[in-house]
């Protein structure tokens, strides 16, 4: 058989186009295949995989070695049509009779032409749709047996509208999509059957394969033209889609050019008129700010290089920006600008004691290093202080009196639920909207390198992915390593060893060790009465009075009436809910005023309950009268101290022991640890050896909503459960607190100060206290020690003496025998305690 060569010239050009023609030409004059009575063909079958070919629809397809070359070989050599099977799954190897749709299409095959890479095209021609009846033959290629499918071509009326809105919808698909010739259309308006209008639209649009099959199955034409009309409409909602956003990138593209030739213009007026270009202009004022600022030498350096990469970006490249700001960060730090400090002591002083009463540490420790500055050291240091205490105890504000005392700029950063460490160094120039962290930009801020900074709520940092924050402040707040503090967004080394940094918390449990460790901690204890009414009579009131709108002196609070608002209506370490209450009073006296009403001009007891309603809080008492198995323990909670009776029952049992009051371990733990005391001194005592297999032990903290825990009540458990079990009252005017040891050893307790003031609030006279806590009564104000005795203590035999009330006669429990006289009753040891303690006290 006659092959020709490929004609190894360009596509477009008059050789090629005539070769084709040929070919197409050749093509069509093949003729159908005729079918026999009952309509069926027998021709060479050709697989197709991924092609599908309509009727009358022409299309070049490519050849390897193997049976379907074998096929179109022998066609070709008979001059007859072929049959094309197409595959269900384009994807299989080895295809079955069973793995074809059951449509084919007859097609007619032209020349073969010979390619490089040793393979052949043609161009093929879609005749007939056929039934495909049964293979023939299968080696060494297909033939088949198919019946001819006769499709109608009456045009009904709807069949017509159906045709003119798929013409309509493909009009606009040419108009929309470049890869389709305007001939399309033309050619499409000329067809005049739907079904070959159908197989024209489909063969023109981009549909995947699984389509082109749907297609092909379809033998009515007007479903099949349904289709396509649907086919259509979702294929010009895409070319829509892409059309808009070409032409939104479209307008983008021309008015970047029209601002560039503009902006060129621009340039070139502004030369000819002397004026010189505005970016330039500002580049060079960029360059005179970083001369003349007073910049470090290695910052000056930096800046510089930055402003030649400015001038030599065009003023619309997008690192125009980011220079900028960079540069206008570097120009409004103050890298040199102090403040000068006021050195006068006895001002800074006077300006602390006219803002807050107390606080005594705080404001000796601010003397002390306004003291040392005033001699001027060879290298002053600034102190890093950490305010610790209750919410409302001014450490916030104590940090702006000082601010005021030394003359220095005030800033201060909340650091509560700062988690993400850039907000602590800042972000990298990498990112999109960069900027410094906190740091940089409060000292920014402040205007000045010696600020009194401020970090408030220190202890509330948190810590994710992003990074810990509580260690990028390790270099804040080092001394070491501030005077060179780096940030990610300056990458250059900035001096904060002359700012003055002040840290507040609530708690430093919260706090990491190594950042603890770089400060110094000033503990601000919780107010008691006596100071929170000298703060309501110095700085509340008349700032509320004020607030209000009354005149000073307008009205007057009793101290009874200030001191019934401390305790009935405030529970709290500070004085802020103190001030919020005080200020119910005087907005509830400018009402009446405004309204031409009586008011009270003297705010007495019966005045508060008028205005602000029946008593939130009730404070403790001591014990009215002395009890067996009920002792008063000491106890400090974050609002200040308060008193806690521990109750002790004993019940018939099986020697189990029970407590509750919601109860932590620790507190559970010093339970066990004075139930096995007592269990050791049984015999001292005085108590029944099976006392405690018959009898259960129940231990009761009251208030049982509120949580518990500590080791301090381990005295006070222990002496109730002696109490308890040897029928013996305990004083009602005595209050303890300390920790006990198997061996009956009092240990220390933290809290001491706050239980006292407790202590005194609630009546008591006498308050047993640890030996080593001796050392905390130095805060203690002098009227609570002269009102109260304080004895302190080693040992239970000393709280046993002082606590218990000597022991009654007892007819019920039988008599035992006399002890030796190494050995000494339990009433002997109270007695030997009282008598060493009181030793102790001459």
């Amino acid at each position: 058989m006659k092959k020709d060569n490929w004609i190894q010239k360009d596509r477009d050009s008059e050789e090629f186009s005539s070769a084709l023609h040929q070919r197409t030409e050749e093509l069509y004059q093949m003729p159908d295949a005729v079918p026999d009575k009952d309509g069926v063909i027998e021709c060479p079958a050709m697989v197709m995989r991924d092609i599908v070919v309509f009727p009358r629809m022409v299309a070049p397809i490519f050849i390897t070695p193997g049976p379907n070359l074998l096929a179109i070989q022998e066609a070709q050599f008979g001059f007859e049509t072929m049959i094309a099977l197409v595959a269900k799954d384009p994807e299989k190897e080895d295809l079955t009779p069973a793995d074809f749709l059951s449509i084919g299409m007859e097609i007619a095959v032209g020349r073969l032409l010979d390619i490089p890479d040793g393979n052949n095209s043609a161009l093929i021609q879609g005749r007939r749709r056929l039934e495909i009846l049964e293979f023939v033959q299968l080696e060494p290629h297909y033939r088949v047996r198919a019946r001819v499918i006769e499709e109608p071509t009456e045009v009904k009326r709807q069949t017509e509208a159906l045709m003119r809105t798929t013409r309509d919808l493909f009009e606009r698909c040419v108009q929309l999509d470049r890869s389709l010739p305007d001939e399309a259309h033309l050619f499409s308006v000329n067809i005049h059957e739907p079904g070959w209008l159908a197989d024209m639209v489909a063969t023109a649009i981009s549909l995947p394969f699984y389509e082109r099959q749907a297609l092909l199955m379809l033998v009515n034409p007007m479903e099949r033209l349904k289709r396509v009309n649907w086919l259509l409409a979702q294929e010009l909602d895409v070319l829509q889609l892409e059309d808009e956003i070409q032409n939104r990138v479209q307008s983008e593209v021309d008015r970047s050019q029209r601002e560039f030739y503009l902006r060129e213009q621009m340039k070139a007026i502004q030369t000819e008129l002397g004026e010189g270009d505005i970016f330039t202009r500002e580049t060079v004022e960029l360059r005179e700010k970083v001369i003349s600022a007073q910049l470090p030498d290695e910052v000056r350096v930096t800046a510089l290089k930055e402003v030649d990469r400015l001038q030599q970006m065009p003023a619309m490249a997008p690192e125009v920006g980011i220079i900028r700001t960079y540069l206008d960060w570097i120009l409004e730090l103050p890298w040199a600008f102090e403040s000068e400090d006021n050195l006068d002591v006895a001002h800074a002083a006077a300006v602390l004691e006219k803002y807050h009463y107390g606080l005594g540490k705080a404001k000796d420790r601010i003397l002390e290093y306004i003291a040392v500055r005033s001699l001027k050291p060879r290298k002053p240091r600034q102190p890093i202080l950490c305010f610790v205490g209750a919410p409302g105890t001014g450490k916030t504000s104590l940090g702006r009196s000082i601010a005021e005392a030394l003359g220095r700029k005030f800033v201060r950063v909340s650091l509560g639920g700062v988690r993400d460490e850039a907000e602590i160094r800042g972000h990298r120039r990498t990112y999109i909207g960069a900027l410094p962290g906190r740091i940089l930009q409060t000292m920014r801020r402040a205007g000045t390198v010696n600020p009194l900074f401020m970090l408030d709520e220190i202890d509330k940092l948190g810590a994710d992915f992003r990074g810990d924050p509580s260690a990028a402040l390790l270099e804040v707040l080092d001394p070491e390593q501030n005077h060179a503090f780096s940030d990610h967004y300056l990458e250059l080394s900035f001096d904060l060893s002359k700012v003055m940094f002040i840290t507040t918390a609530n708690y430093l449990g919260y706090i990491p060790s190594a950042l603890l460790d770089r400060m110094e901690v000033i503990e601000f204890p919780g107010y008691i009465e006596e100071e929170k009414l000298e703060i309501a009579k110095r700085f509340l009131i008349p700032r509320q009075v004020e607030e209000s709108g009354l005149e000073d002196n307008e009205i007057v609070f009793q101290e009874q009436a200030l001191s019934k608002i401390i305790r009935e209506y405030t529970y709290e370490a500070g004085v802020r809910n103190l001030e919020r209450e005080i200020g119910r009073m005087t907005r509830k006296v400018a009402r009446l005023k405004s309204e031409k009403k009586h008011y009270p001009t003297h705010l007495i007891p019966k005045t508060v309950e008028r205005f602000l309603g029946p008593p939130q809080f009730f404070q403790t008492q001591a014990e009215m009268q002395d009890e067996i198995g009920v002792a008063t323990a000491l106890a400090w909670t974050e609002n200040g101290g308060d008193i806690m009776p521990v109750e002790v029952l004993i019940l018939d049992g099986k020697g189990a022991m029970q407590i509750t009051g919601q109860i932590g371990d620790v507190m559970q733990e010093s339970a066990q640890a004075g139930l096995s005391y007592l269990k050791s001194r049984a015999k001292e005592l005085d108590i029944e050896s099976d006392a405690f297999e018959r009898l259960d032990v129940h231990i009761h903290i009251p208030e049982g909503a509120i949580p518990k825990d500590g080791p301090s009540a381990g005295i006070t458990i222990a002496t109730a459960l002696i109490s308890a079990f040897t029928e013996r009252g305990i004083s009602k005017e005595v209050g303890m607190t300390g920790e006990i040891t198997l061996r009956g050893k009092v240990l220390p307790v933290g809290g001491i100060r706050e239980k006292l003031l407790a202590a005194h609030r609630a009546g008591l006279k006498t308050i047993i206290i640890p030996e080593r806590n001796m050392k905390d009564l130095v805060d203690l104000p002098k009227k609570i020690r002269q009102d109260l005795k304080i004895v302190p203590v080693t040992h239970m035999d000393q709280v046993l003496g002082l606590a218990l009330r000597p022991a009654a006669e007892k007819k019920s429990r039988p008599k035992r025998a006399k002890a030796p006289k190494e050995e000494k009753s339990g009433a002997a040891l109270a007695t030997d305690g009282k008598a060493e303690v009181e030793k102790a006290g001459k």
